[in-house]
């Protein structure tokens, strides 16, 4: 299931992100890269945004990527939760599928995606994949 997700994830290359501060929402559009091995968005902002300035008070976030069509029988989405804090020096995977953004030496976020929900119409419509990142419990 995971894998079909993230196979939709890597054909696009923006996504939307939803923080909130003081019960008041906010959504920005962002260029990202995937990495699979920690189903982790890696994205670029700068701290002074709104969203960035968000983030820096509650790491929790959700966000959208989705395929535009006026199709029914092709809509495809992609609902994501998780936990979005500065990437480490490892997380490059960024500037090489942006390698333009380096000349603008960007800031590199992580988001660490707990959950994952799936629409994909072609499978039968309404069709939903449900992935959670397993809890390790204490």
């Amino acid at each position: 299931m995971l894998e079909k997700i993230v196979e939709f994830i890597q054909k696009h290359h923006t996504l939307s992100l939803s923080t909130c501060k003081d019960n008041e929402p906010s959504t920005c559009t962002l260029f990202y890269a995937y990495e699979s091995e920690t189903n982790s968005f890696i994205v670029a902002s700068d701290a002074k945004t709104e969203h960035i300035q968000n983030v820096l008070l509650n790491s929790k976030v959700s966000g959208t990527l989705y395929l535009q069509t006026n199709i029914v029988g092709k809509i495809q989405g992609v609902q994501f939760k998780g936990e979005m804090l500065p990437c480490r020096d490892e997380n490059r995977i960024y500037l090489k599928r942006f390698p333009y953004a380096l000349a603008m030496d960007p800031t590199l976020w992580c988001i660490r995606v707990d959950y994952f929900k799936m629409t994909d119409n072609n499978l039968g419509f309404g069709k939903k994949l449900i992935w959670e990142r397993e809890q390790i419990l204490e």
